[in-house]
């Protein structure tokens, strides 16, 4: 199956749906407690969440193999796992030099953030071409996961909520102007940073599922 087709999106739009509306929910709920001051233990009002443990940062992790085993299952697995890991562990390393660029460089901002949002959209590039169908599920799965998160953020910086959806990070040295804080807090980590993770952990992680669920199976064919 063309993954490009109609018809493989519409499949990718009923295997996320579900996990989707599940993250919705503890979105929603995160919101709820921070705005409700409850325990910085499960609702950490801190920039980056402070390392809290309800959240959506983790479900990659559980996803990641869900979405590998349902693919692999339907007969939309990688040509072959063993190349599809090693591209996922490729990417993966792509990963952390571009995050080390971005966040932990003394660069001016401008420089460190396209450079390493750039290296993070090739990481993510990398892995999907290990396991196109997975990639690609993992993708849409980031965006539907991340959309509510940037369209709360605008509203919390905008208002000052005093939530971690419009804490500055420390040491913030960016704009000023609301709109524009939302961009390089909000839209920009939301959408690639937060995406490309979602793709590039998840799909390792999909991809060693797969290869222990099915060990004694011949390979599939890509779609």
């Amino acid at each position: 199956m063309d993954e490009t087709s109609p018809a493989s999106q519409s499949g990718i739009g009923k295997l996320i749906l579900v996990p989707a509306i599940i993250t919705l929910g503890i979105t929603i709920l995160r919101l709820v407690g921070e705005l409700q001051g409850w325990t910085q233990i499960l609702f950490g009002r801190g920039a980056g969440g402070g390392g809290s443990i309800l959240g959506i940062s983790w479900l990659p992790l559980i996803l990641g193999p869900y979405f590998a085993v349902k693919l692999a299952r339907s007969e939309r697995g990688p040509a072959g796992l063993g190349r599809a890991i090693g591209l996922a562990v490729a990417g993966l390393v792509v990963f952390f030099l571009a995050s080390y660029l971005a966040f932990a460089t003394t660069l001016a901002i401008p420089i460190r953030m396209t450079a390493g949002f750039a290296l993070m959209i090739v990481a993510a590039v990398i892995t999907v071409m290990g396991w196109p169908a997975l990639g690609r599920t993992l993708g849409a799965y980031g965006y539907a996961a991340r959309i509510p998160v940037v369209i709360i953020m605008y509203f919390a910086i905008r208002g000052s909520w005093g939530t971690h959806y419009d804490a500055l990070p420390p040491e913030y040295t960016g704009p000023s102007a609301a709109l524009l804080r939302w961009f390089f807090i909000g839209v920009l980590p939301q959408f690639i940073f937060w995406v490309a993770y979602t793709v590039v952990v998840g799909a390792l992680l999909g991809t060693i599922a797969a290869a222990v669920v099915h060990r004694k199976r011949p390979p599939v064919l890509a779609a």
